[in-house]
């Protein structure tokens, strides 16, 4: 894999001047200094303070970093679950009680990289290696759409192969199948991608095309073991090319943009400050922070003794905590929580403010047609354990969460209708925080719960769902905001088309 051709492809990816330009006086936007002497001053908050700063969380306001790193010094267990209770109320005042939900579709794991903790890495030679003609990625599109989804992630390794116009071909695909389902079609209405970092514009034609969200994790804020785990000699290795990538996204004219660390890596403590200054820096340069914002745990992966004896592996409770601190820190952001989690943790953490989540995952590459193929009986090659970049920890089937979800009250939504409104970027960020959002995203997650529950559900999850959606309804009816105008009116007309058959209507 590591041709001439590859080798000449990756020295001329990082272009200097697309760093330099978001520099504060040739210095980036992450001080270990500050950020080490904030989390010492604040080591032991008096209780009052502490209520203070959620009393300011709960106003759907930002918190500072000093604010910050006095929650994530917090040792009462009382305060603690103070915090739970608001991370969740804070949730529900935003975004309503719905849970969004997504598919990760993983296209390609050849990569120039040598990152110690992943299955991708260049040396792992026990990772069999494949790139999805743009057949097999109907074919994929076609097995998620068939468990009901109408959103995906895709997910790439860093390699010519794979770069830009690879991408946006996958993007095209993926956009252009169709599945029947009674009187219309299913299809997959938003397609967001998490790739590495590219230049602007390579950026502008993934624009172009209409990704949804870019998602880049910077793995670890911290700049000795960024260092220590991606070597130099990578792209990887560029701590500040991928720090920024995100800034160059936004300026190619993508406006939804997602965060993430690798919790394991580094103190927990000092990747949620990480985090934090991240939006910080994206909302002082472009007026808008991050869509969403992930904390993936490292789990054991193929080839990696390091995602296995990490000596900074953060336990359930810590995790749990670090969730509720981002919630609170940025109570406007999304929070996603994803299947590497065994379920219990899921519940946990669902319970705590987050506001998207994954089933039926499968993150082998062409594995949702290799499991097709497994309950045929047909032969395959696809790793059953899907430990391949990672593992995962809940392999449970969306119908199976979505039923367990709608018995806690929640209501699972397949809605990607703010983005094709053009409520993105800084439109829905003054939406969210307004807590005008969650208004629309309840009346969409109900339509689009309805077409769930007529194509897909399991008569089982279908019974529940029937309660909780007449619920919803009725909550609907009793809103303030929906009694204005004719909003209550129009919702009913077009609850009427969805569970006549029509599709792919919403607010």
């Amino acid at each position: 894999m590591q041709s001439v051709k590859v080798s000449e492809w990756t020295k001329n990816v990082i272009k200097p001047d697309e760093i330099e330009k978001y520099l504060i006086n040739g210095r980036d936007f992450i001080d270990e200094d500050v950020i080490v002497s904030q989390l010492q001053a604040n080591a032991k908050p008096d209780k009052a303070r502490v209520r203070e700063i959620i009393a300011k969380a709960m106003q759907i306001e930002r918190l500072e970093p000093q604010e910050t790193a006095a929650l994530l010094n917090v040792t009462d267990n009382d305060l603690w679950n103070e915090m739970y209770a608001a991370g969740l109320a804070i949730k529900r005042k935003v975004y309503d009680n719905r849970i969004v939900f997504f598919a990760p579709l993983y296209c390609s794991n050849l990569c120039v990289n040598n990152c110690a903790y992943c299955g991708f890495r260049y040396e792992n030679k026990e990772e069999k290696r494949r790139i999805l003609t743009m057949e097999e990625v109907r074919q994929e599109a076609v097995a998620v759409i068939n468990e009901g989804h109408k959103r995906m992630i895709v997910v790439f390794g860093e390699h010519p192969r794979s770069a830009a116009d690879y991408i946006g071909e996958t993007i095209r695909n993926i956009y252009d199948v169709k599945v029947p389902v009674r009187t219309g079609y299913s299809a997959i209405r938003r397609v967001n991608i998490n790739a590495a970092p590219m230049s602007i514009a390579d950026l502008k034609k993934l624009w172009e095309v209409g990704i949804g969200t870019y998602q880049v994790f910077q793995e670890t804020y911290h700049k000795q073991t960024y260092a220590d785990l991606h070597p130099l000699n990578t792209i990887k290795g560029n701590y500040r090319w991928r720090l920024y990538a995100l800034h160059r996204a936004m300026e190619a004219g993508i406006d939804d943009v997602a965060v993430g660390a690798l919790f394991g890596l580094y103190d927990w403590r000092f990747e949620v400050m990480g985090l934090l200054y991240h939006a910080i820096d994206l909302e002082r340069q472009f007026g808008v922070g991050p869509h969403t914002i992930s904390f993936p745990r490292m789990t054991p992966a193929s080839g990696s003794s390091l995602s296995r004896n990490s000596n900074w592996l953060v336990s359930d409770e810590n995790f749990k905590r670090l969730v509720t601190v981002l919630r609170l820190s940025v109570p406007y952001t999304g929070l996603i929580i994803t299947a590497r989690e065994n379920a219990e943790v899921r519940r946990e953490v669902i319970g705590v403010g987050c506001t998207q989540t994954d089933a039926s995952t499968r993150i082998g590459v062409g594995g949702y047609t290799a499991a097709l193929q497994a309950l045929a009986g047909k032969k395959t090659d696809e790793q059953e354990i899907d430990e391949q970049q990672f593992t995962l920890g809940d392999t449970r089937s969306l119908d199976e969460v979505v039923r367990e979800l709608a018995e806690k009250g929640m209501i699972t939504s397949f809605c990607t209708a703010g983005y094709r409104c053009g409520r993105t970027g800084d439109k829905i960020m003054g939406l969210l925080k307004g807590c005008i959002e969650g208004k629309f995203c309840k009346a969409n997650a109900v339509l689009t719960f309805r077409e769930y529950l007529d194509d897909y559900a399991s008569p089982a999850t279908k019974a529940i769902g029937e309660q909780l959606i007449q619920k919803e309804i009725d909550e609907i009816k009793a809103m303030p905001f929906f009694q204005k105008g004719r909003m209550l009116e129009t919702f009913e007309r077009m609850y009427k088309q969805v569970a006549d058959g029509e599709r792919d209507i919403y607010i």
